[in-house]
């Protein structure tokens, strides 16, 4: 009820995460403030709130700071992602933090399903009129406050979100992600030391990946693809981590928020980032609203993760 009290309490909850593994004692502290912040952070209390370039300047350098997806470089690409007919970004606000979101999503808006984040960022693209607008694309979501983890904001963002471009927007049909892969490359790199049998028959293509300049040449590439996104699906559906999870945190994510695992992008994030974490893969996830509560349902209670037709088709092969 103090002044700054509720950002004190996130700051110390933050600290205590980071030393909770060292010091056990202090995860019946953590657990504590979990659920003091369930209750004031809980759904009737945040304001969904669009983020533009009119936004104040605090809240517009916070964004800067704190976009963990696609780096935010600097006042002119922040303002190709707020400004143009042809984007949007929300954020959720607390009463006592009026200026600083507690995570924000940023979507383009497109005619088709997008496949590279270049088709999104680049800065001379070519804007899409109003009227050829069918897709929205979740390309980035962001939490600014380690010291909520533990919170569902990130499916309730993009509930809200949804539900406000659907209205503004009827033409939109499809809700979709891009979505990095962050886990893939070092899960590759363990997997092929250990002489996966899985990957036993892809061996001999993935060598490619030892290769200095693989990433600069279209032909090794081009050799590559297949292995890498069959390797990819493998990674995304079937490997798990102690809790029964998917393993990748991104699929967890969206996946036990209800979406379907749609499509494996290949060479859809050239940047040193994507290169570094997924070999420049990335994966669109799609949000079907009437289907979302039976795919949670099945990931949650069985473990099952729903496919596309697509994917399914690549993992027969």
């Amino acid at each position: 009820m103090v002044a700054e009290g509720i950002e004190t309490l996130i700051s110390m909850r933050a600290e205590v995460l980071g030393r909770v593994d060292a010091m056990p004692e202090l995860a019946v502290l953590d657990a504590d403030l979990l659920l003091a912040f369930n209750y004031w952070f809980s759904a009737g209390l945040l304001v969904l709130r669009r983020l533009e370039w009119s936004s104040p300047a605090r809240t517009l350098e916070y964004m800067i700071v704190h976009e963990a997806v696609h780096e935010i470089k600097g006042w002119d690409d922040l303002r190709r992602r707020v400004e143009p007919a042809d984007r949007r970004c929300y954020g959720l606000f607390h009463p006592s933090l009026p200026d600083t979101p507690l995570i924000f999503l940023e979507i383009a808006l497109t005619a088709a399903v997008p496949e590279t984040i270049s088709e999104i960022l680049a800065p001379g693209r070519e804007r899409i009129p109003s009227a050829q607008i069918r897709t929205a694309t979740f390309y980035s979501i962001s939490n600014c406050k380690p010291g909520l983890r533990g919170i569902p904001f990130g499916n309730m963002l993009i509930k809200q979100a949804s539900a406000f471009l659907a209205a503004e927007f009827p033409s939109i049909r499809t809700f979709v992600t891009l979505s990095p892969m962050p886990g893939f490359a070092n899960w590759l790199k363990s997997a092929r030391a250990q002489d996966s049998t899985r990957l036993a028959h892809l061996e001999p293509v993935l060598k490619i990946l030892d290769e200095k300049d693989w990433s600069e040449r279209d032909d090794r590439r081009k050799i590559l693809q297949p292995a890498l996104q069959l390797a990819a699906a493998w990674y995304l559906c079937e490997i798990r981590e102690v809790g029964g999870g998917v393993a990748d945190p991104v699929a967890r994510f969206h996946l036990g928020n209800g979406a379907r695992l749609e499509n494996i992008c290949f060479w859809a994030d050239t940047s040193v980032k994507g290169r570094k974490q997924s070999h420049g893969m990335m994966v669109n996830y799609r949000y079907i609203f009437d289907d979302v509560a039976d795919n949670r349902s099945a990931y949650h209670e069985t473990g099952q993760v729903v496919l596309s037709d697509r994917v399914r088709q690549l993992l027969r092969q």
